[in-house]
């Protein structure tokens, strides 16, 4: 069989488990949201917290509540690293120092997983499981906790209540999250991802030598890494480390998990909405760019020109090959188009279009499908641009959902999608304006510049991956990346959870004859124009200089 037939069929088939996937999990999360039940394990944790799960909030509790919980988490996971030495299950590693705990907290709780460390080499047992692995759960929760907020804001009228935030954060935890997580576990086990909690170890031999290595909770962390769309490995080498990802079956399996939730709550969106083809228009608006992605990745990854390429079948530098470019690709794109962040093989090896195409998927705002949660509100606060748009072109107050999109709204949309594109432009000029940062890099000219843009571009984008050319382990790259995931994780929530209010409030626009009719085709078509219109129009010079610049050289 072809290299490229291989990665074709694995597409095929990843296709074919999303889709019989979508209806039944995204209908399971529509009742989740819209359940007035509290089960039991559910109330203790209510309890234990002190929070009301039955009062309804307004966008500034909503959004305090986020503030609050996020806060919280920050700063216990910072000092959960700065005592690490002194913790049972340390592996006799020391505590992490002061920048880059902040930095791996911020990381963490912003859903990012940015990692300027070797896990295995750093992290011990009780930081890796009650810390990360719990901020994997919770991070995501908050995400579609947000998303599931701004839907209300379109569903409902006459109030500005858009729920509660304690119910939406504990619901998605228990009744979403974990059982996929405990099934998934287990799918992973069975392929030969390990799950125990062994010290360090000798395996093997290494060039005339022994390896050490340390065991761990790792296919329990590595399904919610993937399945919340968080990213941080257990692993330095991530999703490539075999532990991790032992073979092609188990490679497609976590492609299938970064992607199933972000995908199949637009059907949740439809459902809450009281109209199944709105949820459809914006899964084909995501399904469109990401298919599209994936078939730019394979085609520059397997059509670059040269003997050796030829020979390899593609450009192999930096894959595994238990998954060869196919299985490569299809990882990359999902993971660069999704806020996860997770890798299989070294984006920094990329041909130089292949690494704009991870680069552009991230610019995008990941909206396609995009991070649990944070995926959805993107792409909604995109088609309340678009619906802006069109309702300019020709005349008319533009409509969405049966609610206006006056002044108010398209104020709190656009700053939305300036706040990423300013952190990760300023950020990254920053860099090259003070002499310390740049010696970080690696290479030089092109590739130099695109490792600094891709950092600061992963880290605002909450996505966490990384180009690897790139030394990040210093005061300045902690400090900054860290400070740039916070912004871009806290930052747009405000403004979707004010958009969310605001559209709440709002009494139901009666459909017209000149309505524009944004459950067709010809709306998807335009919202996927104004993306990339946009995101073009934002990112293009730093991208000229950057993959461009490197892949017309090459």
């Amino acid at each position: 069989m072809s290299p490229v037939l291989a990665g074709v069929l694995q597409l095929l088939a990843l296709v074919v488990a999303l889709g019989l996937s979508y209806r039944p999990l995204g209908d399971h999360m529509a009742r989740v949201y819209s359940s007035e039940k509290h089960y039991k394990p559910e109330k203790w944790i209510y309890k234990a917290i002190g929070a009301n799960p039955n009062v309804e909030m307004r966008w500034p509790a909503y959004l305090r509540g986020v503030l609050a919980f996020s806060a919280v988490s920050v700063l216990f996971l910072y000092l959960l690293q700065r005592v690490q030495g002194s913790l049972p299950g340390s592996l006799g590693f020391v505590s992490i120092d002061p920048d880059q705990a902040f930095n791996t907290a911020a990381s963490f709780v912003a859903n990012t997983n940015w990692q300027s460390y070797y896990g295995e080499q750093a992290m011990g047992h009780v930081v890796q499981t009650g810390g990360l692995a719990v901020q994997n759960f919770v991070s995501a929760a908050v995400g579609i906790a947000v998303a599931v907020a701004l839907v209300r804001g379109f569903a409902r009228s006459r109030t500005g209540e858009l729920g509660n935030f304690w119910a939406d954060l504990v619901r998605g935890t228990v009744r979403i999250l974990l059982p996929i997580s405990v099934i998934g576990a287990l799918v992973l086990v069975a392929c030969g991802a390990i799950q125990n909690f062994a010290g360090i170890h000798e395996v093997g031999q290494f060039m005339g030598g022994t390896q050490q290595w340390n065991g761990g909770a790792v296919a329990s962390q590595e399904v919610i890494k993937e399945l919340g769309t968080n990213g941080g490995g257990y692993f330095n080498a991530n999703s490539a480390h075999p532990f991790e990802n032992p073979n092609g079956l188990s490679n497609l399996f976590e492609i299938y998990l970064i992607l199933v939730i972000p995908f199949a709550l637009t059907r949740t969106f439809g459902r809450m909405v009281g109209s199944i083809k709105q949820g459809y228009a914006i899964l084909a608006t995501m399904a469109t760019i990401w298919l599209a992605f994936v078939g730019l990745m394979m085609w520059t990854e397997f059509a670059h020109p040269g003997p050796a390429f030829d020979i390899a079948g593609g450009a192999m530098e930096g894959k595994e090959t238990r998954f060869g470019i196919g299985g490569s690709a299809i990882f990359s794109v999902s993971t660069t188009l999704t806020s996860t962040g997770a890798v299989n093989s070294f984006h920094s090896s990329n041909t130089g279009f292949g690494g704009g195409i991870n680069l552009l998927g991230m610019q995008l705002g990941e909206i396609a499908p995009g991070g649990v949660g944070s995926g959805l509100y993107g792409m909604l606060i995109m088609a309340v641009i678009a619906v802006f748009i069109a309702g300019l072109m020709v005349g008319r107050t533009p409509e969405y959902l049966g609610k206006k999109i006056g002044t108010r709204e398209i104020k709190f949309a656009a700053l939305y999608i300036l706040i990423t594109p300013a952190l990760v432009l300023c950020f990254t000029a920053a860099s090259f304006v003070l002499d310390t940062p740049s010696h970080s890099m690696t290479n030089s000219g092109a590739h130099g510049f695109s490792e600094i843009l891709y950092a600061y571009t992963s880290g605002a984008n909450n996505n966490g991956s990384a180009f690897a050319g790139l030394n990040a382990d210093t005061q300045w790259f902690n400090s900054t990346i860290g400070i740039a995931m916070l912004l871009g994780r806290f930052l747009p929530m405000v403004f979707v959870l004010a958009l969310a209010g605001s559209l709440a409030e709002q009494k139901p626009v009666p459909e017209t004859a000149g309505t524009l009719r944004t459950e067709k085709p010809l709306f998807t078509g335009l919202l996927v124009g104004t993306i990339m219109i946009i995101t073009g129009l934002t990112y293009f010079p730093a991208l000229a200089l950057g993959p461009l610049a490197e892949g017309l050289a090459a």
